[in-house]
């Protein structure tokens, strides 16, 4: 299974699923080198610009994000 369907699968599971993948991944990048950390996070930043660039996805002002944040912590 290639990084693109494991993403797709993985953004469309439960908000506490999610949640859950999210903090066992973070854990996983702990047993990294920074080098490879600052890679990493290199590559993300360029995918998630192409994704913009392209149109792939659709921009959320970031007090929308803040709003929907602190309701979701109610």
């Amino acid at each position: 299974m290639d990084t693109a369907t494991i993403e797709h699968e993985a953004l469309h599971l439960p908000v506490s699923d999610r949640a859950r993948l999210a903090h066992k991944l973070l854990l996983s990048l702990e047993e990294l080198s920074e080098l490879e950390v600052e890679d990493a996070w290199f590559d993300e930043a360029e995918r998630r610009a192409r994704e913009i660039d392209d149109g792939l996805v659709q921009l959320i002002p970031a007090e929308e994000v803040s709003r929907k944040a602190r309701e979701m912590l109610r």
